[in-house]
């Protein structure tokens, strides 16, 4: 197998040790933008894409700063590729027009959002949202955590979650929580948003986004923030008769405060089923939260 990587961050070398965990025989290529990056592991630095014009990739992964993704998948298209992209798709709504060439050019896609893949998110999804009796009354999602406890040793306001100009901000940084309530209730029939730019960590990407859902029967509220020093990250589903809430750092899930399911999956290997399932796709040419779905997703979070 033969895999090319545009960006060589630190979600970038995630994929690229599941890869190299599933296949002694891989061969990776990362397109770097100096002769002077790093290398990692294995994986060969190439300049230009005229270095490998005579090789046959398997598929493309787009793992640069969200504000690159629209040049970084133009310059793969001519190579028809299956694209696994890192969320979130783009950093503006702009850029729309590329989803057209896209579905024309019949490349399959997928936007990497892997807690769709954390066990206590599918436990609730397979258990409680099959049964069309159940009435839901609403739905909570919060996700608040410390930015400059993500990367240690480094300053959090060069990071790209930090600077707008390079897609930043929690508003699409942390677009999982959007995503999973998109994968489990589908497209909202209106949204409210709400962003902010003002606590002490003083940096010029949004830092604070609340954003309503509105559903036929019930309403969604998602909050989102970087400044939280005790991360917390969870949902609640308000049932007439009882309260689901996922913990989605502990990975369990409470029924009425009553722990039903847990989980010893960490975070970290949700990217492997993530990476096995993509591929099972693009060998029967299935879709799974293609480019289009992930547009939609998008828009919740930008409008």
């Amino acid at each position: 197998m033969k895999v090319l990587i545009i960006g060589l961050g630190s979600i970038a070398k995630k994929h690229i040790d599941v890869l190299m965990e599933l296949y002694n025989d891989i061969v990776i290529y990362s397109l770097r933008s100096s002769e002077k990056s790093e290398k990692y592991l294995k994986v060969i630095n190439i300049f230009s894409l005229k270095d490998v014009v005579n090789i046959n990739f398997d598929f493309c992964i787009i793992s640069s700063p969200t504000a690159h993704h629209l040049e970084d998948i133009k310059k793969v298209l001519h190579l028809d590729l299956p694209l696994f992209i890192e969320k979130p798709l783009f950093s503006s709504l702009d850029d729309k027009g590329l989803l057209k060439v896209i579905n024309e050019k019949k490349i399959n896609t997928y936007v990497a959002c892997n807690l769709r893949f954390l066990d206590s998110l599918l436990y609730v999804k397979n258990n409680y949202l099959n049964d069309d009796y159940l009435k839901i009354n609403e739905v909570n999602v919060y996700c608040g955590s410390y930015l400059p406890e993500w990367r240690p040793n480094r300053d959090y306001k060069k990071s790209y979650s930090a600077n707008a100009v390079l897609g930043g901000g929690v508003h699409i940084d942390l677009i999982h929580e959007i995503d999973y309530v998109f994968w489990f209730f589908g497209k909202p029939k209106n949204t409210i948003r709400s962003c902010k730019s003002k606590s002490t960590l003083a940096i010029n990407a949004i830092d604070y986004a609340n954003f309503t859902l509105f559903y036929d029967n019930f309403t969604t509220s998602v909050i989102l923030n970087y400044y939280r020093r005790d991360a917390k990250r969870c949902m609640e589903i308000v049932f007439d008769d009882y309260t689901v809430k996922v913990d989605l750092l502990k990975n369990c899930v409470y029924q009425n405060n009553k722990l039903i399911y847990k989980s010893e999956q960490k975070l970290i290997e949700t990217y492997k089923p993530q990476l096995q399932y993509f591929l099972n796709n693009i060998r029967n040419n299935n879709s799974f939260n293609s480019v289009d779905e992930a547009f939609e997703v998008l828009k919740i979070s930008l409008h």
